[in-house]
């Protein structure tokens, strides 16, 4: 069901039009989509390129390792869980942060 029943219409330059169509396809939204998000205070960011799909897919699979290896040294007994479990929540973070740099659209009332 449609949450939204306020129905608006506005009128653009052909200019206005091109850059519209080209901020909201960069950021990966429909054209509605993207003035919503500058109408609540954010400006949305370009979607990542490759390069960023490359890093976090990386990253992901060293975190996988880190759990196997986890398993395997806790069932010898030879680890330092604390070590390891902070190592391992600092990859998590970066992914984290990663994520916020190249997804989330950046609140433009916060300075």
């Amino acid at each position: 069901m449609r949450n939204r029943g306020v129905k608006k219409q506005f009128w653009f330059s052909r200019d206005e039009d091109y850059l519209l169509k080209l901020k909201s396809s960069k950021a990966g939204l429909t054209e509605s989509d993207y003035i919503r998000n500058l109408v609540v205070g954010y400006e949305p960011k370009e979607k990542p390129d490759d390069r960023f799909y490359n890093e976090l897919k990386f990253l992901r699979g060293l975190s996988n390792n880190l759990n196997q290896v986890a398993k395997k040294a806790n069932a010898l007994g030879f680890i330092d869980e604390l070590e390891y479990k902070k190592n391992v929540d600092m990859v998590n973070q970066f992914i984290i942060d990663f994520k916020k740099e190249f997804f989330l659209p950046k609140d433009s009332n916060c300075k």
